[in-house]
């Protein structure tokens, strides 16, 4: 079970690509939503606003959780922990919660990446370290690396892309899915087998296949500015979707639809 289950925070607001005014604001509201759990990056130049946000509303640090990914020009071994250390100072945290790698090398030489992810945790910049965007043979290779079996795998994740043979190999493993683009971008709201789903439960289309996510044991990362959608997608622990229902949704993979491919990010893997 993913440490985002074990600790209460399976429900994360994910903060790309907000910056400014606007990420000051859609914090604040998912905060008053009930969100506790905060996902940023290198990459996404907003760490030191997040940081700020946080401090702001003064809740207790062991009341929340904070992921931050290393980039991938931050890989080398001289570049590794000091980019961890300056992620640590602009979030105004002396460790995050989960250290994650934000992209692997794509044909799979990582061996000098994972060996900064555990010189961080050893140094206690990191409670929990992981990957993500991994393969099959790059979670294997991580398990080889690593002194501790990385408490998630954050990937692309939603009811529209195939990710069977990921998945069985994640529990193979022991290392838990993370997802993002959760709701494909949209896409779920519009497809038809999971609004007419939706309309049985008494729910949007959004909530059955986050309902979905969360059932097949994978945390979430949802981001939305605007604080009736980050209230639908935080209220989805009241109700249960039914063995038959949830071999329907699974059945939607098939359409296989992935959002984040070497057409956004050119360094993205081949996935098995």
């Amino acid at each position: 079970m993913s440490f985002y289950f074990t600790e209460g925070f399976e429900r994360s607001f994910g903060t790309w690509p907000l910056r400014g005014d606007t990420l000051r604001s859609s914090v604040m509201t998912a905060i008053e939503t009930g969100y506790r759990s905060f996902d940023t990056a290198q990459i996404y130049e907003n760490e030191e606003e997040l940081g700020s946000v946080l401090k702001e509303v003064g809740l207790s640090r062991e009341k929340i959780c904070i992921t931050t990914k290393v980039a991938p020009s931050n890989y080398a071994s001289n570049l590794f922990l000091p980019s961890v250390e300056a992620s640590l100072r602009s979030l105004q945290t002396e460790y995050v919660d989960v250290l994650l790698l934000h992209w692997p090398d794509q044909f799979g030489k990582n061996a000098e990446a994972l060996d900064g992810l555990q010189s961080a945790v050893e140094r206690g910049y990191a409670h929990n370290i992981g990957v993500s965007n991994y393969t099959v043979s790059m979670m294997e290779n991580a398990l080889l690396r690593l002194d501790s079996i990385p408490v998630t795998n954050q990937v692309e994740f939603h009811p529209l892309l195939d990710t069977t043979k990921l998945m069985a190999a994640a529990v193979r493993f022991g290392i838990p899915l993370a997802s993002y683009c959760s709701l494909a971008r949209g896409q779920v709201v519009v497809d038809p087998i999971l609004r007419d789903m939706g309309h049985r439960y008494d729910r949007t289309a959004s909530q059955i296949a986050l309902r979905w996510i969360l059932q097949r044991g994978v945390s979430l990362n949802t981001m939305s500015t605007s604080r009736e959608h980050q209230a639908e997608n935080f209220n989805i622990m009241d109700f249960f979707l039914s063995g038959p229902d949830m071999a329907v949704i699974d059945r939607c993979m098939n359409i296989n639809l992935r959002i984040v491919d070497s057409s956004i990010v050119s360094t993205a893997p081949v996935w098995d």
